[in-house]
């Protein structure tokens, strides 16, 4: 890959907090004009890695470099080139909105001229305009996130660093800003958004899957579901719930999940187990007097999500050779 594709590169990256090691030996590589998305739990380390990317935490190990240069070195002359986007709304509530973007942008070094000219523009692109003498405290969660982001971008960086940027809206509030995430992408900018919807891993272009502080599972959503080590099953009975307590703890399960009246289940192949996963639980269930219909269905990435987090946390799953 050309050294100038690559926009974020961390290897061998860890923080630890007293004995709570956040961040793990993490390796990284974002290209640009990409959608990374880290997809997690929380207390998994997605939060600790951003902020170690932009330059607001030092890593305990590991080496950093971003838009070409080291972080935390660079970290200074790097602010003008990276916007980022916390999950709690950070501007003044007791500023307008137009206030607030004159502010951010006296501090990112826009002259009058150009602050006024971006500040229109992205009023308009994120549909404040007619709300510019309100108060930033009197909005609602979804008007909050597009002035957070109006304020990241305003400076036009060229990397877009955003931590859970959705966790507080509605999910109209959500599909709209994500269509504003592909707006930035699509004129060039690097994202990389971290979240715990599996709907809104699913729009990245590229992901990552992070447990304990490690990455254990990197590639596009479509290629670590084709990926998917086992076989997920759909059980259709009239008992979902005894079902599913008849499952529990049968070798080879990685999962269960009652989804309306059906029941998914998640299986892998054990060493103790032989025979197809399928034809094994519907004996099984037809042992415990409950009739059912099993079938194999597509995977999705929950499924890729339990299957990560279950295998051996040094075992990273990638679905395709990562650059050195």
């Amino acid at each position: 890959m050309p050294s100038n594709d690559v926009v974020i590169r961390a290897e061998g990256l860890s923080k630890r907090f007293g004995d709570l090691l956040a961040v793990d030996q993490l390796n990284l590589t974002v290209r640009r004009a990409e959608v990374f998305g880290f997809l997690g739990p929380n207390g998994c380390g997605k939060s600790t890695t951003i902020r170690m990317l932009c330059g607001l935490l030092l890593p305990s190990a590991g080496t950093i470099e971003v838009l070409g240069s080291q972080i935390p070195r660079d970290a200074e002359a790097l602010k003008r080139r990276i916007g980022y986007m916390t999950q709690k709304f950070s501007l003044y509530e007791d500023l307008t909105i137009g206030e607030n973007l004159e502010f951010l942008a006296t501090i990112q070094g826009l002259n009058r001229r150009q602050a006024r000219q971006r500040i229109e523009e992205l009023l308009e692109r994120y549909w404040l305009g007619d709300r510019r003498q309100q108060l930033a405290g009197t909005l609602s969660g979804g008007q909050k996130q597009r002035l957070a982001l109006a304020g990241a971008v305003l400076h036009k960086p060229d990397l877009l660093l955003l931590d859970e940027p959705t966790s507080a809206v509605d999910p109209q509030s959500r599909r709209e800003f994500w269509e504003s995430l592909f707006e930035l992408a699509d004129a060039g900018t690097t994202l990389l958004v971290s979240t715990h919807y599996m709907d809104e891993a699913e729009r990245c272009t590229r992901l990552g899957i992070l447990d304990a502080g490690r990455l254990v599972a990197d590639g596009s959503p479509s290629e670590l579901m084709a990926a998917l080590p086992g076989q997920p099953l759909l059980v259709e009975c009239s008992q979902p719930r005894q079902a599913q307590k008849a499952l529990q703890g049968l070798p080879g399960i990685l999962a269960l999940t009652q989804i309306g009246a059906s029941l998914r289940v998640l299986t892998t192949r054990d060493a103790d187990t032989s025979g197809e996963p399928s034809e094994l639980i519907r004996r099984h269930l037809a042992a415990a007097g409950i009739s059912a219909q099993v079938e194999s269905t597509m995977a999705n990435l929950e499924d890729v999500f339990v299957s990560a987090t279950q295998r051996p946390v040094h075992s990273p799953v990638h679905t395709e050779e990562q650059p050195v």
